[in-house]
């Protein structure tokens, strides 16, 4: 197996692990990406090299970066995008998830 071939595996497995961490079906993915449902399969498989434009959609639907997807890094975009989540909660649930991240910190 070469590089590539690992790599585009690798790839792969961080798009299949993030759907199923949001509870989402490879067609909802696609869905949401603007892709098709062969895409995505062939996409977590590692079968096939991806176009940029691809990766991107990917990216934005799982809700990460495509530096995330692409190398498993997380960069100040993923930062970004959990900050716009933490926009959203009321101050009681903010206060669980900093409780949750101290205790995340200690381990």
């Amino acid at each position: 197996m070469t590089a590539d071939e690992i790599n585009l595996i690798e790839i792969g497995k961080r798009i299949t692990e993030r759907r199923k961490k949001l509870g989402i079906t490879q067609e909802t993915l696609a869905e949401k990406g603007d892709l098709t449902p062969q895409f995505v399969s062939y996409a977590e498989s590692g079968k096939r090299a991806m176009r940029p434009e691809n990766v991107i959609k990917l990216a934005k639907a799982l809700e990460v970066s495509a530096d995330y997807l692409l190398t498993g890094d997380i960069v100040d975009k993923d930062m970004l995008i959990l900050s716009d989540k933490l926009r959203t909660l009321s101050p009681e649930m903010l206060r669980i998830v900093e409780n949750i991240i101290d205790e995340c910190r200690k381990l």
